[in-house]
């Protein structure tokens, strides 16, 4: 678990012995646009305010989808605004359970930053800790890492239809957009064909904390992943997706994202999509 999760007491640790540790605050949540004024009310000492829309992603559109892979350039940029220089630990972290942070943890683990871990309970779990909190912008000395993709298994639209034949495709979103009971944002309701509803809040438990790893391989044992056969996962716009895929990694099992993800499928009038709680 600690390749990808990190405890508030042993970050804390890590900071009291001055290990070097690139902290990054990826305050985002769907309908809610200023990550920004929250970050700067309050965050963890020392952190970097991380821009989810255009740090972490491209710039839309319906044939990419809401939030597609940034270019490498541009996230080697961004990161090194952030301060990240080689050899770096850095630590994501967010006030949504991680669902967030999970999308930065994901892109610089693709881009090959080895040590990359999500603060498990994130801002509120380091509340309750009472541990200390500033205010206030900050402007990390410039870091010099160098991005390489290819660090994370990544899938396209026209790759989803063979990982959900030979393998499973977990949609990662509520399960009522899943069913297709409702769509706040994308142009279709329902799901990919083949899909099998695992919403990622369901990784959680009521603390905000990530299930353990016995938890976990339970959960995705339930929905036929046993690390036997390849595992995709895909959201509304391949953030939470990103999610899913740090709880598969603390059960041990290795993930593909599809960052495209509904936002992109549902744009494209000749992908099939299904309206039920059935996969197909």
């Amino acid at each position: 678990m600690t390749a990808v999760l990190i405890t508030v007491d042993e970050l804390r640790d890590r900071l009291a012995a001055g290990q070097r540790t690139v902290l990054l605050d990826v305050r985002w949540q769907l309908g809610d646009p200023h990550g920004r004024d929250h970050y700067l009310r309050e965050h963890l000492p020392g952190a970097v305010y991380v821009d989810l829309e255009t740090e972490l992603a491209a710039p839309p559109s319906p044939a990419a989808g809401r939030h597609p892979l940034p270019e490498l350039a541009d996230l080697q940029a961004a990161a090194r605004r952030w301060g990240v220089r080689s050899g770096d630990t850095c630590v994501a972290y967010d006030d949504v359970g991680g669902t967030s942070a999970a999308r930065a943890w994901w892109l610089l683990r693709w881009a090959g930053v080895e040590d990359v871990r999500i603060l498990d309970g994130g801002l509120a779990a380091w509340r309750v800790a009472g541990a200390p909190l500033a205010d206030g912008d900050v402007v990390a000395e410039p870091g010099d890492v160098q991005l390489h993709p290819g660090g994370m298994p990544a899938i396209e639209a026209d790759d989803v239809d063979g990982v959900a034949a030979r393998g499973v495709l977990l949609d990662a979103r509520a399960g009522e957009r899943y069913r297709g009971e409702v769509e706040p944002v994308d142009p279709r309701a329902g799901h990919i064909p083949g899909a099998l509803s695992a919403p990622t809040t369901d990784n959680l438990g009521p603390d905000g904390r990530f299930l353990d790893a016995e938890r976990l391989r339970e959960r995705f044992a339930d929905l036929t992943v046993d690390g036997t056969r390849p595992v995709a996962v895909y959201c509304g716009s391949g953030v939470t997706a990103a999610h899913e895929i740090a709880a598969l990694a603390v059960a041990g099992i290795d993930a593909a994202l599809y960052p495209g993800s509904w936002s992109q499928w549902s744009n494209d009038p000749h992908r099939p999509a299904v309206t039920s709680a059935q996969p197909h």
